[in-house]
């Protein structure tokens, strides 16, 4: 049984937040700001990959409880991909550069124009979806991390955390009731983790020296 809730988020994202919302914390808030930049790319596939690799489960009362959670899991990730995609504008609009959804887009898109078995995009989603539960993981049981943040961006953090913790294990469940390899599983995580570690380095760097703050002796004790 999966204890998923797509929830509307009542906070205003357009009105602004501060250039330093993390409690004047460059590299907290610019690091969080990186994160965000990917999302709606990342989860607009891994919506994708969730909805295609789904239409291979048997409708049976047995997978009955699995096609519901996809269903969920859809609509959570949709919300958050429309609000990131608020954050991201406000961001861009303060100066920033987004080159990671760009350069994640090119990737999938290779990644889809060279397998047409839709458990590889599936494999390659669980793997995400595992590091984005490791981050919700470190920042729900460390509320310190965001405690000094702005309320609406504390909230913001921790409802997205909240909700890949309900919906973390879909993918891979799917991946699983589909008969997926393991081996495959394992290589698309390897490879999510050195991609995703590289982008997030280039991202919240570049973020950095465009705020200014790249060189900064506080920055990097932050960091």
């Amino acid at each position: 049984m999966y204890s998923i809730t797509v929830r509307k988020l009542l906070i205003d994202l357009e009105s602004g937040f501060g250039r330093h919302w993390g409690g004047g914390d460059a590299f907290l808030t610019h690091y969080h700001n990186a994160l965000s930049f990917s999302f709606p790319v990342g989860e607009q596939f891994f919506i994708d990959s969730v909805r295609d690799a789904s239409k291979l489960l048997p409708a049976t009362a047995e997978h009955a409880d699995l096609h519901r959670a996809v269903a969920l899991f859809i609509g959570q990730e949709a919300t958050h991909r429309h609000l990131h995609g608020i954050y991201n504008k406000k961001l861009q609009s303060d100066g920033l550069i987004n080159h990671w959804g760009p350069s994640a887009t090119k990737k999938l898109q290779v990644l889809r124009g060279r397998t047409s078995n839709p458990l590889h995009a599936l494999a390659l989603t669980s793997a995400f979806e595992h590091l984005t539960a490791l981050f919700a993981d470190v920042v729900l049981r460390h509320p310190q991390i965001l405690a000094k943040a702005e309320p609406k961006m504390r909230t913001l953090w921790l409802w997205h955390a909240s909700e890949e913790t309900e919906h973390n294990a879909v993918a891979f469940d799917l991946y699983r009731a589909l008969g997926g390899s393991y081996q495959w599983r394992i290589l698309w995580y390897f490879l999510a983790l050195y991609r995703f570690s590289i982008e997030c380095v280039r991202q919240t760097t570049s973020n950095l020296w465009r705020d200014g703050v790249l060189f900064k002796a506080g920055t990097w004790r932050d960091a």
